[in-house]
């Protein structure tokens, strides 16, 4: 299901639907040509239509006004702005369930409004970012935080169409952070990534270790000419390293920072990335899953990556985790394991994933906690970085295009960008940095 298709749940953000910016707001020609062939589109259509009413009612209710005609009056009068943008600011803010005074309230809708421009500025850091000039938002509206005036932007002909379309784009990405951070204090997310570290560094890590120190290490890996997939890897020290200075072109160097964790009288090393992923993330995901509900799209808010030596050792690792648990107090439950470390093929269901993906996969409930973990051979986390179709970089750029988040984001009547063409171009140069770095 694409956030673009008919099936989208986003009407709003259509620039084939019923809140399309043109070049001329349509609330100041009610009669225009494009308004009547729209009419004479969707009036057959009764889930389109209770759809835009829904829309259209909030609108009205955020501004407080009754139809489209009471908006040339809010455009003209600033102080009727300030007093509709005081309520428009307690509405939201018990939309969202925050608590406070006005100016707490106003503070945390900014958080919002900053998510947004976040979530534009992640895809022009990464998987956009050759086209960042193509894409970087307007200097009105990257400044712009209250609601109200954003919402009047997209019905002032003062203003280009492009600006317009942000405008509306900002506000709709605001809505989503805003349903974010209502589940993420719902949940208590910052004191359970708390916890959750906490519980890594007083049970699973060695003792002899301060906390946070790690050992450095290099994987030194060979690579498959036709597909770049790892045929060789060993480890090798900071020193050994260092005196590398040749390399073949299927040859990689891959820094590992790792950890200690003790069992039946054995140091094993584990490289780990642990992370609670990010507001403008959690928004991206929401789109790439056509989703406006936390609760059911974003299942990994913690999560954990683990990189080790051999497949004993994952299972060894995996068996220490659930013996921690014990002594941290809780049993601890692995839901959904996916296991192809062994090369049977990944079950892939995410749009843009890889069936050539391995790893072992599973969520970890424990202390009122669900903690994704991907845990990694050496060679499957190499594959996982460097494989032609299988590295995560490619997959970043499948899973934004494919799902149709790009075109959402970049409509190509405003950015003249061919979303199918930016796709193999981005897809290329991943490539080609991939494999060229060493």
């Amino acid at each position: 299901m694409s956030v673009v298709d008919e099936k989208s749940i986003f009407i709003a953000m259509k620039q084939n639907g019923p809140f399309s910016i043109h070049n001329q707001p349509s609330c100041s020609h009610p009669f225009s040509r494009q308004n009547r062939l729209w009419v004479k589109a969707f009036q057959q259509d009764k889930q389109m239509a209770t759809k835009y009413r829904a829309v259209r009612d909030q609108l009205f209710d955020l501004l407080q006004i009754e139809c489209f005609d009471d908006i040339p009056d809010l455009l003209r009068s600033t102080a009727l702005r300030e007093q509709r943008s005081e309520q428009a600011y307690r509405l939201l803010g018990n939309l969202f369930g925050i608590s406070g005074e006005l100016p707490a309230i106003r503070s945390k809708i900014h958080e919002y409004m900053n998510t947004a421009d976040a979530v534009i500025g992640q895809l022009r850091g990464k998987v956009l970012a050759a086209y960042s000039s193509h894409i970087e938002i307007s200097n009105e509206i990257e400044t712009a935080k209250n609601p109200v005036d954003l919402l009047l932007t997209i019905f002032d002909d003062r203003y280009h169409q492009k600006i317009r379309f942000e405008a509306k784009r900002k506000l709709v990405l605001m809505g989503l952070a805003g349903s974010i951070d209502q589940r993420e204090r719902e949940t208590d997310i910052e004191n359970k990534f708390s916890a959750f570290l906490n519980f890594l560094n007083q049970y699973v890590w060695s003792p002899q270790l301060k906390i946070g120190e790690l050992e450095i290490a290099y994987l030194h890996s060979y690579h498959d000419t036709t597909d770049f997939s790892c045929k060789q890897v060993d480890i090798i020290d900071a020193e050994t390293a260092h005196h590398l200075h040749e390399f073949a072109e299927n040859e990689k160097l891959t820094l590992v920072k790792r950890r200690l964790f003790h069992t039946n009288g054995e140091e094993i090393p584990v490289y780990v990335t642990v992370r609670k992923k990010d507001s403008a993330a959690k928004v991206l995901k929401l789109l790439r899953k056509n989703e406006k509900n936390p609760a059911v799209a974003v299942d990994d808010e913690l999560g954990l990556m683990a990189v080790l030596d051999n497949i004993n050792h994952v299972k060894r690792f995996v068996r220490h985790l659930t013996r921690s648990a014990v002594k941290a107090g809780s049993i601890m439950m692995l839901e959904d394991i996916s296991d192809t470390l062994a090369g049977r093929q990944y079950a892939a269901t995410s749009v843009g994933s890889s069936s050539n993906t391995q790893m072992l996969k599973f969520f970890a409930r424990m202390g009122g906690m669900r903690v994704e973990f991907i845990i990694h051979t050496n060679q499957s986390y190499l594959n996982y970085r460097y494989q032609r179709g299988t590295s995560h970089d490619e997959y970043e750029v499948r899973r934004l295009f494919d799902s149709g988040v790009t075109e959402f984001l970049f409509p190509y009547d405003i950015y003249r960008l061919d979303m199918q063409q930016v796709r193999e171009k981005q897809l290329q140069r991943f490539r080609k940095n991939i494999e060229q770095q060493r």
